[in-house]
C-alpha cells in the first residue's frame, strides 16, 4: 500500500504540490491525471525519493526515504534512463545487484514480451527512443515491486508493447501491487482504471472511483479542469 500525507514541494517561492493526500491499496490501479503544469510530476518524484517535501510518504507502513522502503518501489519516468555503455541484458543485472536478488528467469520474460530479448548484447546507446522506452519498464520491474510509478509510460512505444504494458498493469493488480499511472492518453487507461485523482495548481481537485460515476476519464478530466474553479 502506498500512502501520502499531506505533501507539499516548493520550488522556492512556487508551490508545486499543496497538501497532497491519498492513498493507493495493495491491488489497485490509480491514475493521476492534470493538465501540464499541475504538479503530477512532483508528486511522482517525491513518491519515488526524488525529491525533498514537507509531508509524509509510507510504501507499505514504512517511510519512503528509507532503504526497505525504496526496494519496494518500481518507477518508470516519463524519459527513459539508460546507461550508454551497458548492454541491455547488463541493465537487468545491475538492478538485480542492486536489489540483492538473483536471476529467477523473469528479466528474460520481461525482455521477451517487449521484443528485446534478441537485443541483449545491444548498448543502451544503441538503442531507439522506444527502445529505451522498454527497457526502462524491464528494469523497474525486474526485482518485483510492490507499488508501481508509471509517468506517462506509453509514450514512444510501439502497438504491442502497449498491450505487453496494458496487460503488465492488470497482472501487477492482481498480484496485490499497488500501481499508479500518471498519463495524458485517457483512452489507453480508460478500460481498468479503480481510482482516478485529478490534479490542477499543485492541489488534488477531485477523486472518483470506477464503480461512483457513469463519465469517461475523458469527460471528468474536462469536467474539473475546464470548470472555471482552478482555485
Amino acid at each position: 500500500m502506498l500512502k501520502v500525507n499531506s505533501v507539499t514541494k516548493k520550488y522556492g517561492k512556487v508551490l508545486a504540490n499543496d497538501n497532497i493526500s491519498f492513498d493507493i491499496a495493495s491491488g489497485e490501479i490509480a491514475v493521476l491525471i492534470g493538465p501540464n503544469g499541475a504538479g503530477k510530476s512532483t508528486i511522482i518524484k517525491c513518491i519515488t525519493g526524488l525529491l525533498r517535501f514537507e509531508g509524509e510518504i509510507t510504501v507499505e507502513g514504512m517511510n519512503n526515504k528509507g532503504r526497505q522502503a525504496k526496494a519496494l518501489i518500481g518507477y518508470i519516468p516519463e524519459m527513459p534512463a539508460v546507461y550508454d555503455m551497458l548492454t541491455v541484458g547488463e541493465h537487468l543485472q545491475f538492478m538485480l545487484r542492486a536489489y540483492n536478488m538473483t536471476d529467477d528467469g523473469y528479466g528474460d520474460e520481461l525482455l521477451k514480451r517487449f521484443e528485446l530479448f534478441d537485443k541483449k548484447d545491444k548498448l543502451g546507446k544503441e538503442l531507439s527512443k522506444g527502445m529505451q522506452q522498454k527497457l526502462s519498464v524491464c528494469c523497474a520491474l525486474v526485482h518485483r515491486p510492490k507499488v508501481v510509478i508509471f509517468d506517462e509510460p506509453m509514450v514512444g512505444l510501439d502497438p504491442h508493447a502497449i498491450k505487453q504494458l496494458k496487460d503488465i498493469f492488470l497482472e501487477l493488480k492482481n498480484s496485490g501491487a499497488s500501481v499508479l499511472i500518471s498519463t495524458h492518453m485517457l483512452d489507453s487507461v480508460e478500460t481498468f482504471w479503480d481510482t482516478a485523482y485529478i490534479m490542477v495548481g499543485g492541489k488534488l481537485k477531485a477523486k472518483k472511483t470506477m464503480g461512483d460515476s457513469t463519465e469517461s476519464l475523458e469527460e471528468l478530466f474536462f469536467g474539473i479542469t475546464e470548470s472555471g474553479d482552478k482555485n
